[in-house]
């Protein structure tokens, strides 16, 4: 599979997981497993939603 999600994406991505997912464990909520599948995304570079739709942020080489 190839990188669907670009750097600056990435960051945003990685930040709102860790938000989100503190709040889930602040709230006591189900919000922390969206948060996890955020920071997923970023680390593998690969968003299925963006797959879906034929969606990149990458950077073309």
């Amino acid at each position: 599979m190839q990188c669907n999600v670009g750097r600056e994406d990435k960051i945003v991505r990685f930040v709102a997981g860790a938000v989100v997912i503190g709040a889930g464990f602040y709230y006591g909520s189900y919000l922390g497993v969206i948060g996890v599948v955020l920071v997923f995304t970023a680390l593998f570079g690969l968003c299925p939603a963006y797959s879906i739709f034929g969606i990149s942020t990458c950077k073309k080489d």
